[in-house]
Parts: structure tokens; C-alpha cells; sequence
């Protein structure tokens, strides 16, 4: 049997990079202060979640393998990508660090090119300027990046389906807009850390916080909701 733990991730402005005050800054406008500092909040709060859980996994002495969203490799230079993320303030790669420490392996998960790729389609999309020339720009990028997103999931599960052996573990970090669970081997069972459909939903939700008041909260509530790592492997 092979068995992989699904933690859907939601990014902070850690694992944005050079981007991370473009990203405060638009939210603080769009938002608002107040609205923008309690979404922040709970973001905190579910990565303490899923690192309490994570750190009462029973490795015991099964191979586990670490998947990671945008990681283009491993070994040494995946270490260095990890430690350069934890001292930019990242909850995820902390995470992944210790369950390295107790000997966890990480694997190369995704293809460099196709990381590069939405990079630069994302900081492609103008900050300033025409209103029209703007949404434009995004109205693209949402279609390139939708085709650009099944591509990186097939290669993604393809390297699952190729490291995770018979009687192994894997745990994989990845952006609830991912689908990789219908595009497994069907000997690959996994377990959701936390619904994808509902962590999705709070983001989907995010711009329409107004709207969708009380299930915009339900759904802050439910990611602030502990988790358990019992009967995950």
C-alpha cells in the first residue's frame, strides 16, 4: 500500500519572495487593514495547526517522502532552498525541515521550467497603469496559467507515481488549486490533512469576503480548526 498525506497550502507573503510587499500592499488596499491583518492571522494560525500535526506524525520506521510545491530538487540544493525559505520567514519549509530531521526525504516534485514559466507570467501582470490594459493582462494570465497548472500537475504525480514505493509514505505540500489526486495510480490512497475543497474555497472567497460573510467565516473557522495526525499512515 502506498499512502499519501495531502496538506493543501496556503502561501504567505514568505513564500512570495521579492513579491511579498506587493502582495501586502495590494491586500491593504483592496481589503482594507483591519480585514487584511485577521486574514494574515488566520493563515498563521492553520500553518501552527499543520505544524502541531506534523510533528506528531509517527514516522516509525517506513520510508517517508517530502513533496513540495514549486521544489525543482533535491539533495543539497534542496536543503539550501529550504533554509534560505525558513530564514525569509516560511512556516512551510520549517515544516518540511523537521521532518527532514527525523528522516524524511525530500524529492525533486516539480519541472524548473514550468515554475519559471508562471513566474514570469505572474510578474508579467502590470501593478500600475490603464485599468483595461491591466485587467487584460490578468484575464491572460488566468488562461495560460489554468493550461500551465495541468501540465505541472501531470508531472507532478507523475514523480509520485515514479519515487513513492510499495509500503511508503509520501506527504505532499501543494496549493489547493492543484488536482494531482485523479491523475495518481489508483494504488495510491490519500489522505486529505485538511479538505482541498474547502482550503480552495476560502481563497476562491477571498475577494468576495463582503458578500459571503458568514461562509467566508465558516470557512476561516474550519482552517483554525485543529487537526490530528491519527490514522494518517
Amino acid at each position: 500500500m502506498k499512502t499519501l498525506i495531502y496538506i493543501p497550502i496556503i502561501h504567505s507573503g514568505a513564500d512570495m519572495g521579492s513579491m511579498a510587499a506587493e502582495l501586502t500592499r495590494k491586500g491593504v488596499d483592496e481589503f482594507g487593514r483591519e480585514f487584511w491583518e485577521t486574514h494574515v492571522d488566520t493563515v498563521n494560525k492553520y500553518w501552527e495547526l499543520i505544524s502541531q500535526c506534523c510533528d506528531t506524525i509517527d514516522l516509525g520506521d517506513k520510508a517517508v517522502k517530502i513533496y513540495q510545491d514549486g521544489m525543482v530538487a533535491d539533495g543539497e540544493i534542496a536543503m539550501k532552498i529550504i533554509e534560505d525559505s525558513i530564514k525569509a520567514g516560511s512556516k512551510n519549509y520549517e515544516i518540511i525541515s523537521r521532518l527532514v530531521k527525523r528522516g524524511a526525504i525530500i524529492v525533486q516534485t516539480e519541472d524548473i521550467s514550468m515554475v519559471k514559466k508562471e513566474m514570469e507570467m505572474l510578474k508579467s501582470i502590470p501593478s500600475s497603469g490603464a485599468l483595461i490594459v491591466k485587467l487584460i493582462s490578468i484575464f491572460r494570465f488566468k488562461i495560460s496559467r489554468s493550461k500551465l497548472l495541468n501540465q505541472r500537475d501531470e508531472y507532478i504525480a507523475g514523480r509520485i507515481a515514479a519515487t513513492l514505493g510499495p509500503n511508503e509514505t509520501g506527504i505532499i505540500f501543494l496549493g489547493a488549486y492543484h488536482n494531482i489526486s485523479d491523475k495518481l495510480p489508483k494504488d495510491i490512497i490519500v489522505n486529505e490533512l485538511k479538505e482541498i475543497h474547502k482550503v480552495r474555497e476560502y481563497q476562491k472567497l477571498l475577494p468576495f469576503h463582503v458578500r459571503k460573510k458568514q461562509r467566508f467565516e465558516e470557512l476561516s473557522q474550519y482552517l483554525m480548526k485543529n487537526v490530528v495526525a491519527e490514522g494518517l499512515i
